[in-house]
């Protein structure tokens, strides 16, 4: 009974000793995930015109109501658009610039341009990071031939770089949306 006694409080000290280990100069800072709750990109048309607007918003989060998608007008065929991409968080008051954020670390986020459906058109990267490694929140968007389909914008945290594409990047999705389109 005696051994017994002493083996509990030999194995009771043991996990004191083990549980206040002295561990905490090793604790990584966690990086909080960015809020996106709205998605806006400007396409603006070279040589002059009407800019389109692409946006998702979704102000509910992971709640019922699913995001409220847009897209102003119809491209127009043969016209390359500059492009800009602003992620905002709205749950804040005043809206919080999550742009801001993503392209201070460049190094860690990309966005990976998905066109399907037929649509005629190709994606230019026109921002990078330190490193020469595509940032995106800045794209040209060279329309083709008439038609219709999708574009999805995707920004991915912590991503392979360089990369071959969305398939091989790795990381965690921030924020992906999937707009139609058309060229007329």
């Amino acid at each position: 009974m005696k051994n017994l006694k002493l083996l509990t409080i030999l194995i009771f000290a043991m996990t004191i000793l083990i549980s206040c280990n002295d561990d905490d100069d090793d604790i990584i800072p966690v990086n909080e995930e960015e809020v996106i709750t709205t998605m806006t990109i400007t396409m603006t048309p070279a040589g002059g015109g009407t800019n389109i607007i692409l946006q998702t918003r979704d102000l509910d989060g992971d709640g019922p109501n699913p995001p409220v998608i847009t897209v102003s007008g119809n491209l127009a065929t043969g016209i390359t658009y500059m492009s800009k991409i602003v992620l905002l968080n709205e749950t804040e008051d005043p809206a919080e610039n999550i742009t801001e954020e993503v392209e201070e670390e460049s190094d860690e986020h990309q966005f990976f341009y998905t066109i399907g459906g037929g649509l005629d058109a190709t994606t230019t990267y026109e921002d990078f990071d330190g490193d020469g490694n595509p940032l995106g929140t800045e794209f040209s968007l060279d329309a083709g031939n008439v038609g219709n389909g999708t574009l999805t914008f995707t920004l991915r945290h912590e991503p392979m770089k360089p990369n071959a594409g969305l398939v091989d990047a790795g990381g965690e999705t921030d924020i992906s949306a999937t707009f139609n389109v058309t060229i007329e």
